[in-house]
């Protein structure tokens, strides 16, 4: 595909007017992982979790934008250990030193709010520490490369350089999206790639970050539920997602914590 045509030409550019409808929904999710950060512990299941995420949104005039799309039966996913993304909740109760990321995507007014980050039951093994860490500050490089005039391969670089100097590997079956009023839109945001490569970024311009980096091999495979996606080689994978919308100077963050709560521990 032409690096500055076709995608570009289909990535929405939403007026100055559309942030405000973004802010709301991001941080309702942001408001939904504060909430849940209190609930994750040894002895709770899975799907536990996932009512209290469900209730907590119905309760703030939104819904869970996953439940019922293209098949989902839940209202959150969650992914353990060595699960990739799109884990399903369930009868999985959680053990000490479990980490696990919770994605939450609540749909309020239209617009829709998606984020994500890693919790721990316990205490968690030094590895699963700085795998955490890594992979949350190689977002937030990526963050800070999201600029006008800057590209998508310059995002896709900064994460990949990140992760990969730690020796780490950075999941390139899964990217990042346009997202507003649709769950999904152009583009494909992959947490990998070189400087000056893709779409160039536009003010109005809304997507995820979203990180997935494996402390082994970066490859997955797709479980036979259709939906979870796990390491082929048992490592520990770890997430962390923002929503940003490219500004005339900069980005603007939608789903920063409104309790400070950035990443583990959470107090």
């Amino acid at each position: 595909m032409d690096k500055q045509g076709g995608e570009s030409r289909r990535i929405i550019l939403h007026d100055p007017a559309d942030f405000d409808g973004m802010r709301r929904a991001g941080r309702l999710a942001a408001e939904c992982l504060d909430m849940i950060a209190a609930h994750v512990r040894p002895g709770v299941s899975t799907g536990d979790l996932d009512r209290i995420l469900h209730e907590f949104m119905l309760a703030h005039d939104a819904v869970p934008a996953t439940l019922g799309y293209r098949g989902y039966t839940k209202s959150s996913c969650i992914s353990i250990n060595h699960v990739v993304c799109h884990g399903i909740p369930g009868d999985r109760v959680l053990a000490e030193g479990d980490i696990l990321n919770i994605d939450v995507t609540p749909l309020l007014d239209g617009w829709y709010g998606d984020t994500s980050r890693m919790f721990v039951a316990g205490e968690p093994s030094t590895k699963a520490r700085l795998l955490m860490d890594v992979t949350y500050e190689a977002m937030m490089r990526g963050i800070a490369a999201a600029k006008p005039g800057n590209t998508f391969g310059d995002i896709g670089h900064a994460i990949q350089g990140y992760a990969e100097r730690h020796r780490f590997s950075i999941v390139r079956d899964f990217c990042g999206h346009g997202i507003g009023r649709t769950f999904h839109a152009p583009p494909n945001v992959l947490h990998f790639g070189r400087p000056g490569e893709g779409p160039e970024l536009k003010p109005g311009m809304f997507f995820t970050i979203e990180p997935m980096v494996n402390a082994g091999r970066s490859e997955v495979k797709i479980l036979d539920d259709g939906w979870t996606a796990v390491t082929r080689d048992r490592s520990l994978s770890a997430q962390f997602e923002h929503m940003v919308g490219i500004t005339e100077t900069g980005c603007e963050i939608f789903t920063l914590s409104p309790a400070g709560l950035h990443k583990p521990p959470y107090a």
